[in-house]
Order: C-alpha cells, then structure tokens, then sequence
C-alpha cells in the first residue's frame, strides 16, 4: 500500500503576517482606547462623587460644632472647600464653582431637625446640600464615554446642632 501525499497549505510569508497584526491592532486600538479612558474618566466621577458626599457630612459636621452661632455657616462653608478643592470645585455662596463659573449649587442652612424624638421645641440642625451639575461640566470630558455619566450628582447631610 501506498501512503498519499499530503498536501501542504502554503503559509503566507512573513511579511503578509506582519501586516495582518498591524491591521488587526489598527482596527482594535481604538476600542482598547476608549476602554482604558473611560474607565479612567468614570473612575474619576467616582472619586468626585465620593468626595462631594464626604464634602456634605464635613460640613454639617464643622457646623453642628462650631460654639460661635454666627460663624457655623463659615465652618461648614471652610469644610466643603477643604474636601472638593482637589478637584478645583469651590462653595462660594449658594453656588459650586469650578473655574469661576457655576456648576452647582450649595446651601448650608440651620433648620428644625426631622426628627424631634418627642421634644416640645424641635431641635436645630444644620443641613448642608450640595448639588454639581455633572453632565455639563464633566471632570474629564469625552464624547462616547458621556452617556454613562450622571446627570448630576448630589449629596445633603445634616448634623445636630449641641
């Protein structure tokens, strides 16, 4: 019995495989791209996100403690700042900021606590909402990766005033 022969596929050279990687890495290169920013940017509104809600609670706190009545709004007002500057978003006023313009708002304020737990005079506390408009004043603006951004993002915290 003879054994056939078998046929050889012939394999391209060298070169025509070279090439094909470089096509494939130019079609995927772009996808990788947008991945790896936009994990960065969404990790980024991430970090943002958790600051702002830590800007909210450091404040309320800084006020609910502050002995001079007068300034408890200065403290809360010095806490949020101290919290959300790294990002260059500062509370001057009713407004968030960023770069001299509004991007927000922010409202420290001393109200009747929601629950006065059977007091006859309710008690006061102290109530800092922070809201930043996060869909027009992105952190790390790119154009795909904007669709999975929040609209806005927003945090009240309140604090018992002693």
């Amino acid at each position: 019995m003879r054994k056939q022969s078998r046929h050889h596929v012939r394999r391209g050279t060298r070169r025509e495989q070279e090439g094909a990687a470089a096509v494939e890495f130019a079609l995927v290169l772009p996808l990788l791209l947008l991945l790896v920013f936009g994990i960065i940017s969404y990790g980024f509104m991430l970090s943002f996100r958790g600051s702002l809600s830590q800007a909210a609670a450091e404040g309320a706190r800084a006020a609910a403690v502050s002995v001079n009545a007068s300034g408890r709004e200065a403290a809360a007002r010095g806490a949020v700042n101290d919290a959300i500057n790294s990002y260059g978003v500062t509370c001057a006023g009713a407004n968030l900021t960023r770069n001299g313009n509004r991007v927000g708002s922010c409202t420290i304020e001393v109200v009747p606590c929601a629950n006065p737990g059977g007091a006859t005079t309710p008690p006061q506390c102290v109530r800092v909402d922070l809201e930043y408009d996060y869909a027009d004043n992105e952190l790390i603006p790119l154009p795909i990766v904007d669709a999975f951004m929040p609209e806005s993002i927003g945090y009240t915290a309140s604090a018992r005033v002693s």
